[in-house]
């Protein structure tokens, strides 16, 4: 395992909690850039947006952003963590809504069985983008861009070969009231209930990357994934397992978006290819691999959605909005940058 890679290990974590309380250490760690960045933007906005920004409602603009978002943006982080990219999550969203809308809205059958069947087609797409990087050796961009246009051109011909359409309705009735209330209701009339499967979702990844063996493989792999094999830990299952985890995560969004809006589109969901990029470098993780948290990407993924929605709350012209979200975006990037070279070039004095 290289020093790159122990900067940003769990165990160094655990022990680094052990010992006093140090500013320095803190400010370290992956996360410790992400959350000034999200502190500056959410300051950025209450000056020049006002308080409506933190209302419910406000609140709500930004967060139901987040939390889709969020959900495969974890997913991605980890596996650029490994060393790996997956950019086939914007076909798999729409694949992933497509499929519950066709099953149960077009279909007529049950929903239960079109949100297995669209889980099952995030499982079966990650089992062959892992495979295809274990046994060919070609880079995970190349292979996962080849199954991002191989499944738009599944989903798009598929959907006008059985609905003779592009986009799929599928009315409350067809998803029935356990569904709705599980995976398409608002609450409070405004906070989608995406944000709760967010949050579960989060502390699961929080526990197994930062908390359990697993977590140090992932960090070892993207360090250095010959040694990682070295050592005994299995690679190529974990990273089958990651792209696994990737697609399947896409699909419950999209399945979710479904439900929630009582539609489906083939188009949808190849904006969250950058996004999840953007969010998760944003958030502390290295291109390169081996340094990041998800604490971090979830930072990140708040501090994309507040750019992405403060915008409206301002009275800034909205024809300059991509502007202010690029120059904002990069400016938190470049600050982590700063982070991260004092947790690579971060050498504990001994006793």
């Amino acid at each position: 395992m290289t020093d790159r890679t122990a900067a940003a290990s769990p165990a160094l974590a655990r022990r680094s909690a052990g010992r006093a309380f140090s500013p320095g250490s803190h400010l370290r760690r992956p996360e410790a850039g992400a959350l000034l960045g999200l502190l500056a933007v959410t300051l950025f906005f209450l000056v020049f947006g006002g308080t409506g920004f933190l209302q419910p409602a406000g609140v709500a603009s930004w967060l139901n952003v987040a939390a889709s978002l969020g959900i495969v943006a974890i997913p991605v982080g980890l596996l650029m963590i490994a060393g790996e990219l997956d950019i086939s999550i914007g076909a798999m969203i729409p694949a992933g809504s497509m499929t519950v809308a066709i099953i149960a809205g077009h279909g007529d059958q049950s929903i239960w069985l079109a949100i297995a069947a669209a889980l099952a087609l995030g499982v079966v797409v990650g089992w062959i983008n892992g495979t295809l990087v274990n046994v060919t050796g070609v880079p995970s961009l190349i292979v996962t861009m080849g199954t991002l246009f191989a499944m738009q051109g599944v989903v798009l011909g598929l959907s006008v070969l059985f609905t003779g359409t592009v986009s799929v309705a599928l009315p409350p009735e067809e998803s029935g009231p356990v569904a709705k209330f599980l995976f398409g209701q608002f609450i409070g009339g405004a906070f989608q209930v995406v944000i709760v499967w967010w949050i579960l979702l989060t502390a699961l990844y929080v526990f197994y990357v930062h908390f359990s063996p697993w977590g140090n493989w992932i960090f070892a792999m993207g360090g250095d994934r010959e040694s990682a094999r070295n050592a005994g830990i299995p690679t190529r299952r974990m990273m089958v397992l990651l792209y696994i985890l990737s697609a399947t995560s896409a699909a419950f969004v999209g399945l979710c978006q479904a439900i929630l809006f009582n539609s489906a589109q083939v188009s949808a969901g190849m904006s969250y290819i950058f996004n999840a990029i953007i969010a998760v470098v944003v958030g502390g993780v290295l291109l390169t691999g081996g340094f990041g948290s998800v604490i971090g990407i979830v930072f990140g993924t708040l501090t994309f959605a507040i750019v992405n929605q403060g915008i409206y709350f301002t009275d800034f012209d909205r024809n300059w909005s991509s502007l202010i979200i690029g120059v904002m975006l990069l400016a938190a990037v470049l600050m982590n940058n700063v982070f991260r070279r004092m947790a690579l070039n971060y050498s504990p004095k001994r006793t």
